[in-house]
C-alpha cells in the first residue's frame, strides 16, 4: 500500500470515557472524504521544527542529488525539542533561528495532498517515538511475526471476542473506536475495561497498525469501520498543549508556511 507520505475535543477522550463493548462493524460505508479525513486528523497535535516565519526546517538531497526536501513531523514534543537540542550542539547558528512549533495533523495531510505530483516539492517524514516503535516491534513478535523494524507510525488498537471486534469507547452518543499513538495510554483503556467487563477479559489483546496505512484506507477502501475510528495523541502532548497553547485547542492554529523552507544542512 502506497502511503501519502515518504514514511512510515481528543483531551476529553483521554481521561473520563466510558468504555463500550467490543464492536464488529455490519454497515457497508465509502471511503472517507477528504473532509472526513481532515476532521479526523485536525485533533490531532505534531511537532515540526520552524524558522520565524513559520516554514519548516527541511533537509535537502546530499551532495547535490535530485530529489524533493524533507521535513520532519515528530510525534511527540519531547523528541522533537530533542533533535533542535541536538541541532543546537552541531549548528547553533541555524538552530538558534528556528522552535519546536506544534501544528494539527491536518494540516501537514493537506499540505501533502496538495503536493502530491509536483517536481521537488516539500516531503514529510513522520518521526515517532523510538518507545513506540519498540512497543510496536513487541505486539509483533508476540504474534509469531520474524520482523526486525516497523515501517510507519505506531497506532495501537483493542481487539477481541470471537469476531475479534474492535473495543470502543462512547463519544457523543456513538461508539467510536480508539487508536493510540502511545501505546500505555490504550493499556489504561484496556484495564478500565477489565475491570468493568471481567468476563470478556481474556479475550482482549492489543494490536498495531501503522498511521500512513490507516490514512491511506481512509482515502481508498470501502471499510464498514472507518467512521468510527478516532485517532488519540499521547496524554502528554494534549497537556503540552492544553499548558502552553492557551485556547489554541489541538494545536491546530499553526500552519507551516509552505514557501522558502528554511534548509537543513545535507547529510
Amino acid at each position: 500500500m502506497k502511503s501519502l507520505f515518504r514514511r512510515g475535543a481528543t483531551a476529553g477522550l483521554v481521561g473520563g470515557v466510558l468504555i463500550g463493548s467490543l464492536f464488529a462493524g455490519v454497515a457497508q460505508v465509502l471511503a472517507l472524504t477528504q473532509e472526513q479525513i481532515v476532521q479526523k486528523l485536525r485533533p490531532i497535535p505534531v511537532f515540526t521544527i520552524t524558522n520565524p516565519q513559520g516554514a519548516p526546517l527541511v533537509a535537502n538531497p546530499p551532495n547535490g542529488q535530485k530529489g524533493s526536501p524533507v521535513a520532519g513531523v515528530f510525534i511527540t514534543q519531547k523528541d522533537a525539542q530533542a533533535f533542535l537540542d541536538t541541532l543546537k550542539s552541531k549548528n547553533p547558528d541555524l538552530a538558534k533561528n528556528v522552535k519546536v512549533t506544534p501544528v494539527s495533523l491536518a494540516e501537514i495531510y493537506q499540505m501533502e495532498v496538495s503536493n502530491q505530483g509536483k517536481a521537488d516539492a516539500l516531503e514529510f517524514a513522520f518521526v515517532p517515538s523510538q518507545q513506540q516503535i519498540d512497543s510496536a516491534l513487541g505486539i509483533l513478535k508476540q504474534s509469531g511475526q520474524q520482523v526486525q523494524q516497523f515501517n510507519g507510525t505506531p497506532l495501537f488498537v483493542a481487539r477481541g471476542g470471537e469476531k475479534k471486534g474492535y473495543l470502543t469507547i462512547q463519544q457523543g452518543g456513538k461508539a467510536v473506536i480508539p487508536m493510540f499513538f502511545k501505546k500505555e495510554d490504550l493499556q489504561n483503556l484496556v484495564e478500565r475495561f477489565k475491570q468493568q467487563q471481567p468476563n470478556d477479559a481474556a479475550k482482549i489483546e492489543i494490536q498495531v497498525l501503522n498511521l500512513e496505512g490507516v490514512i491511506e484506507v481512509m482515502r481508498t477502501k470501502n471499510d464498514p469501520q472507518l467512521e468510527q475510528i478516532v485517532l488519540i495523541p499521547p496524554k502528554e502532548t494534549v497537556e503540552f498543549i492544553r499548558s502552553n497553547m492557551g485556547n489554541q485547542q489541538g494545536g491546530g492554529q499553526n500552519k507551516p508556511a509552505p514557501a522558502k523552507p528554511a534548509p537543513a544542512p545535507n547529510k
